[in-house]
């Protein structure tokens, strides 16, 4: 099925408000979707018998800066039967650094994998997935402060004692 087709299957499926921008003109084309319905969607897209999206190749979180104060989240699905892929985008307001995290539908229940996708989101963005099975730091212990792949992440300079920044001196000290 081609892009164009998926488009029109879901705007069916959802109304043409589900959505809220595409992007066709690069490599991957993508569908911006709205937050809180894509579990929804892509639950849709495993179960119809035509689409059968049956791998979720990869889910990536970005952090669009301060400026741009939002953050995103692409999800790279593949169809092996059928040999169609799809991109779907969110798009969500980016807190603080003392808000609390920002809160997705996780989509661990129509993939296996994207329970492993998500926790790394979580550990190293700080996106909560609501409904995950187990939503846990991946990489660094519970106790870490602060998820390090965004873009206002301060790095603590001790963890238990230990000496955790980097004390190398730039070129101007030398």
């Amino acid at each position: 099925m081609t892009f164009p087709e998926i488009k029109t299957l879901l705007t069916t499926q959802f109304g043409p408000e589900i959505i809220l921008a595409e992007e066709t003109t690069g490599l991957q084309p993508y569908l911006l979707l709205p937050t809180e319905r894509i579990a929804e969607v892509c639950q849709f897209l495993h179960e119809h018998p035509d689409l059968y999206f049956d791998l979720l190749e990869c889910l990536t979180s970005l952090d669009n800066g301060l400026e741009a104060n939002t953050m995103e989240i692409a999800y790279n699905l593949y169809s092996i039967p059928y040999e169609h892929g799809l991109t779907l985008k969110i798009r969500f307001p980016r807190p603080g650094s003392d808000e609390k995290l920002p809160e997705v539908p996780s989509v661990a229940a129509v993939w296996r994998t994207a329970d492993w996708h998500e926790r790394e989101a979580y550990d190293l963005m700080g996106i909560r997935f609501t409904g995950h099975p187990d939503l846990r730091r991946l990489f660094l212990p519970e106790d870490w402060q602060g998820h390090p792949l965004r873009k206002d992440y301060t790095e603590q300079e001790r963890y238990h004692g230990i000496t955790v920044k980097s004390q190398i001196p730039s070129s101007d000290e030398e």
